[in-house]
């Protein structure tokens, strides 16, 4: 008996210690971040509303090309309830950095932006950094900076 409840109590530290644990689990693994940040330029590329309303933090922001333009999470949302489809948006050279919580996706990415005349279009390469967290056990997009590479 006297060795049940040292082994009981033996494990009452190790259950301490889950919670903090999971609080610390970065919200998906690398692959199905990668995926996510996918369906993000996607639905930037589209004006996705609602799938933008769900993945945002309450305190996101967009910093573009040197400090250029600065968009929160309701002015973002705002512009793209009357978006500009791109042709195309695509991601390349893509790598996941995690750190806890939080996790870093930063690579290239193309857009292809119908002109005015909608005959031709122009494309745009930008280097992006995007910091996803974890809340509450969703994966949340908390901030952007993009920078146009020339």
């Amino acid at each position: 008996m006297k060795n049940k409840l040292l082994s009981l109590l033996g494990a009452v530290p190790m259950l301490a210690i889950l919670p903090a644990t999971a609080a610390a689990a970065p919200c998906l693994p690398s692959e199905a971040l990668v995926k996510l940040d996918t369906q993000y330029e996607e639905a930037l590329r589209v004006g996705d509303v609602p799938f933008l309303q769900s993945l945002l933090a309450d305190d996101y922001v967009w910093v573009h090309t040197l400090g250029t333009q600065i968009e929160t999470r309701s002015v973002l949302l705002a512009r793209l309830a009357k978006p500009v489809v791109y042709k195309a948006r695509s991601t390349s050279d893509v790598h996941v950095h995690v750190q806890d919580n939080t996790a870093v996706v930063r690579g290239i990415s193309t857009t292809e932006q119908w002109n005015q005349d909608g005959a031709g279009f122009r494309t745009n390469r930008y280097q992006f950094m995007r910091t996803y967290v974890n809340v509450a056990g969703q994966c949340k997009l908390l901030s952007v900076q993009t920078m146009n590479l020339k």
